[in-house]
């Protein structure tokens, strides 16, 4: 279930959706009224937790609005206030619950779960499949009796499939479902969350409980008890109680709590050591820094032990006796050359011991990260920086959006990070270097990685010279000191998307020599590309129409069939004419490279291969090409699905219900005085109307169900397994939600908007999209003449 978490304060935010997300709830959070009331409109939640005091529309205000436009889903206000009035005013605004911070976390749960009840009595029940139980109570799944543990990410899954046995998921579907808008990754996160759920499901005898619709996603499996009864005697292996694991939880977060208190301290009291420690070196240094020196590390060996930090207390005792006044009386506050370098050593071991328990305990403890995901589930960000404010700052944005951040304040430590796991993005400071030329050449060794890192500049530097340098060496985005750290994170939020975005890309590549296929292998994978390799070019049709790329690598000379004519034949397809193809030959001569072009090639790389010139090709037109398709698939004006792509989603669902034996509802919903307004009061606030009904279908559909425009006031909505009464059902809530929509003219009147539906189902009315098309259009107009359903 989905919770939207509507707080000003961050720090308050973020606690409120660490304690939800323990109980597996997919948490989002917003922190102004409006941004909230937009995700409002175009995500669908189970529950609101809504803050009373916020920026641009407070939490009163928005709970109006919501009741107002008709979302019935429960808000729970929360408020610093515990006076009867604010209370009465929050109830009366349509709020379910009224909570006074600070919150109890046991009780904001247990409020949480009743207002869920109530909210739909038939969400709460504990689900079955033949002895596979799961209890949304007590987030606990069961086979035999006998617990199953699942990362979170897993059982939402699992319960968004046992709570729809008959419904076929695709991965955009169940991303939309499982995971918040703001931490979305790739259709891929789906099929890895897959494979982790059925092996879970396989190791305690629950076999292939989860099925593959092909081409169009994932279900639940219909039940076979007998044959899961004879599988039954394997039992999980995992032996911790869910509510050993809370406890653990909660433990870990307090700690944390208690570690980012005395963070500052605890590093101050390292600068100490690290300043009477030179001192010492130089031969300066004076009895009132000895002293201080000496008090803090004792401190130290008694304080770090507490955080499990055993070896640094060990090593700030050591450095304690080093120091000891005493010791030093004798030798005129001096040390032989020995002690003075094993206290050096010291200090630098201790310095990193601490630094190395900040980057884990960041990164582990925090409200997000102390559930059971894992860390390896998050983007990987390493931050090469020395500004400590910055770094909390930046520290704390990235755990707010769900990235994994670590960090390094000089280079040597990068260098170790960055060889020991590969970050997906680095943000570098390059003064943290010491010159501008070292660190150009730092940015020159990590782009020579046989797996480019993407890597963004951030640095006060500003000069159009060093930007070019640093453009050269393959920075990403070059951002200019000072800027905020949510700023920042912005930057850093697109790159990594970006890179999501290109890696479900699926590539093509024909040519008849194993060894250039070979090398394209190692250039593209480490990118997240999926390759396919083809070496017979006599098999390329059926190979296209199995791998359905994204984009086409030929060769020019193969046997059987060179690549210019592979080119015509791609070209002369209607459904294929517009991949983007790239030749890549040894050829360089101008004819053949007219010939190319001329057959309708996109790009020309000559051999031998410069893999940084072939992959910035290959990636900026990847790039290029979802921009392309998401403008040339999506409606402008409401966001639907336009007819060509809704069309393709439909026949789709066609070929699964010839296959499956089941309906498939195909509706129209017309607006039949929509030509009427346009002419009288404008495109404006026609575009107003078709934005809201947009709006509206958006909500009251399921991400599964093909929902489009396809010009003028007419929309489509195609329903799998829905039957022709059930049809009716839902297309009438509706008609009763657009009855309660109102819209104005601009001289402020009501408008009037009348609609009217037709249905028709396959394959009582027809088998294919346009008979199917026709049939609607029928029942439409006989629907009109009866006067159909006025909104």
């Amino acid at each position: 279930m989905k919770i939207l978490v509507v707080d000003d304060d961050e720090f308050t935010a973020q606690a409120l959706s660490s304690f939800l997300e323990v109980q597996n709830y997919v948490v989002e959070m917003t922190h102004d009224g409006e941004a909230a009331w937009d995700l409002v409109q175009a995500f669908d939640y189970d529950l609101i937790l809504l803050d009373v005091i916020l920026p641009k529309l407070d939490g009163i205000a928005l709970c109006q609005r919501l009741r107002k436009y008709g979302y019935q889903m429960p808000v729970l206000l929360l408020t610093g206030k515990n006076s009867g009035h604010e209370k009465a005013v929050g109830l009366d605004a349509g709020a379910d619950d009224y909570l006074v911070k600070p919150c109890d976390p046991e009780e904001l749960v247990a409020r949480v779960r009743a207002l869920l009840r109530r909210s739909n009595a038939t969400s709460m029940p504990v689900l079955e499949w033949g002895n596979l139980r799961l209890d949304p109570r007590s987030c606990e799944v069961t086979y035999d009796g006998k617990i199953i543990h699942f990362t979170p990410k897993e059982y939402a899954m699992l319960e968004l499939f046992m709570r729809n046995p008959r419904r076929v998921f695709s991965c955009s579907a169940i991303l939309d479902r499982v995971w918040s808008f703001d931490s979305t990754p790739g259709e891929e996160a789906v099929r890895t969350q897959i494979k982790g759920l059925r092996q879970k499901l396989k190791a305690v005898g629950v076999v292939d409980a989860i099925e593959t619709v092909y081409g169009i996603g994932y279900r639940l499996k219909i039940s076979d008890t007998k044959k899961r009864k004879k599988t039954a005697k394997k039992s999980a292996k995992n032996d911790l109680s869910e509510i050993s694991k809370q406890t653990q939880q909660q433990t870990l977060a307090a700690l944390a709590g208690v570690w980012r208190q005395f963070q500052g301290r605890v590093e101050q009291q390292i600068d100490t050591l690290l300043q009477a420690t030179a001192a010492i070196e130089e031969n300066k240094i004076d009895r009132d820094l000895l002293a201080q020196a000496h008090r803090e590390a004792h401190t130290l060996g008694g304080s770090l032990g507490t955080f499990g930090l055993s070896e640094a207390s060990g090593l700030a005792r050591k450095i304690e006796s080093l120091l000891d006044p005493e010791n030093l009386k004798s030798q005129q506050l001096s040390l032989q050359p020995k002690a003075i370098k094993q206290l050096n050593l010291l200090t630098i071991a201790l310095r990193q011991e601490v630094n190395n328990y900040n980057n884990t305990e960041i990164s582990i403890s925090s409200p997000t990260s102390t559930s059971s995901i894992s860390s390896d589930e998050k983007p990987f960000l390493l931050i090469i920086e020395k500004d400590r404010q910055l770094i909390s700052e930046l520290f704390i944005e990235a755990d707010v959006r769900g990235i994994r951040a670590e960090v390094a304040t000089n280079l040597q430590t990068a260098l170790k990070k960055i060889y020991n796991q590969i970050p997906h993005l680095i943000l570098f400071d390059p003064s943290v270097a010491g010159t501008i030329e070292k660190g150009l050449e730092f940015l020159n060794e990590i782009s020579v990685f046989k797996q480019p890192i993407p890597i963004i500049v951030f640095t006060s530097e500003d000069s159009l010279n060093y930007r070019v340098e640093v453009a050269r060496k393959g920075s990403k985005v070059f951002l200019h000191k000072p800027l905020p750290a949510n700023e920042v994170l912005e930057v850093v939020d697109r790159a990594l998307r970006q890179n999501d975005q290109t890696s479900e890309a699926v590539i093509l590549a024909v040519d008849d020599d194993p060894q250039t296929l070979a090398m394209l292998q190692s250039l593209l994978q480490p990118w997240g590309l999926k390759i396919v390799t083809l070496s017979e070019p006599q098999r390329f049709w059926e190979t296209l129409e199995e791998t359905e790329p994204d984009l086409l690598i030929l060769d020019i000379k193969m046997p059987h069939v060179n690549g210019i004519e592979l080119c015509q034949v791609v070209r002369n397809d209607a459904r294929w004419g517009g991949l983007p193809i790239l030749f890549l030959t040894a050829y360089k001569d101008i004819d053949s490279v007219n010939q190319v072009f001329n057959v309708g090639a996109d790009d020309f790389v000559s051999k031998p291969i410069i893999g940084p010139e072939l992959v910035a090709r290959i990636i900026n037109r990847l790039e290029r090409i979802k921009l392309v398709r998401t403008l040339a698939e999506t409606d402008p004006v409401t966001k639907l699905a336009n007819r060509h792509k809704s069309s393709q989603e439909i026949e789709k669902f066609l070929h699964l219900s010839q296959r499956c034996r089941q309906p498939l509802c195909f509706t129209i919903l017309d607006l039949q005085n929509f030509k009427h307004i346009n002419n009288t009061f404008g495109y404006a606030i026609g575009d107003s109307v078709l934005r809201e009904v947009g709006q509206t279908l958006r909500k009251s559909f399921n991400q599964e169900d093909v929902v489009a425009r396809w010009g003028g006031g007419e929309f489509i909505i195609c329903m799998y397994g829905v039957d022709r009464d059930r049809a009716r059902k839902e297309i009438g809530k509706i008609l009763e939600s657009l009855n309660q929509q109102e819209f104005f003219a601009p001289d402020g009147n009501k408008l009037k908007v009348n609609a009217c539906v037709g249905l028709a189902l396959y394959p009582e009315d027809g088998t294919e999209l346009q008979k199917l098309y026709v049939s609607a259009v029928r029942d439409l107009s006989n629907a009109k003449l009866a006067r159909g359903s006025h909104v």
